[in-house]
């Protein structure tokens, strides 16, 4: 498996990670981000047998494809890493979602929830008490393209929290879960993990302080 850059610089590198590949695996058998990154610093590093640093900013699903950014130093980690805390990262996705769902405008979920490490589920829940660990979630969405033919629709999504699974759980949760996302209910199947991409990522350059806005275009075949 293969990953292709978007964006390199003394800082930071992004990349368009396809779907299936995780992004830094405890398993070292197992090809992940982290050791492909690596791989390819180790070819223009001019000090061969250095180790690279990449530093893990955010993450995406494995079975999820798309832009993730990770920094190549250890002060650029820090600062990506606050914007990450600070709400400074924006992050938007598409997706393709059983049913109909037509919301023309960008329409708030907010919903708690809890990561159940037993099942490596979201668990949505009616008020934080319900268990340990219970945030909030939160995120927009609004519909691009309903296919009728197909009882599936193309919607975007911007991320307001960064919870685990948290767009899979509360788009199941309204009753639209995403294509081929078997955990979270849905019944279609989808040939390349599930059809939910990052496809829009915008920061702050750590070292610069120039806004870096990077997109790309996800085609789902269904």
């Amino acid at each position: 498996m293969t990953i292709s850059i978007i964006h390199e610089d003394d800082s930071l590198i992004i990349i368009n990670k396809p779907a299936g590949l995780a992004t830094q695996s405890a398993n070292i058998a197992q090809p992940d981000c982290v050791s492909l990154i690596k791989q390819h610093l180790r070819k223009i590093d001019p000090n061969p047998g250095s180790e690279p640093y990449v530093g893990v900013v955010h993450r995406l699903d494995q079975p999820v494809a798309g832009l993730l950014v990770f920094a190549k130093t250890k002060k650029a980690a820090g600062i990506l890493s606050r914007q990450i805390r600070e709400d400074m990262m924006s992050k938007h996705y598409t997706a393709v979602v059983e049913g109909i769902v037509d919301v023309p405008n960008y329409t708030k979920l907010t919903d708690m929830m809890y990561k159940d490490g037993r099942s490596s589920r979201a668990v949505i829940v009616d008020d934080k008490t319900a268990a340990d660990g219970v945030k909030e979630a939160a995120l927009l969405y609004r519909t691009e393209c309903i296919m009728e033919d197909k009882n599936l629709t193309k919607v975007s999504v911007k991320l307001l929290t960064g919870r685990f699974h948290q767009i899979r759980a509360q788009m199941s949760h309204i009753g639209h879960p995403i294509a081929g996302d078997a955990k979270y209910g849905a019944k279609t199947h989808y040939p390349h993990g599930i059809a939910l991409a990052a496809d829009r990522l915008n920061f702050t350059h750590p070292v610069t302080g120039e806004k870096v806005e990077k997109v790309v275009d996800f085609s789902f075949t269904l």
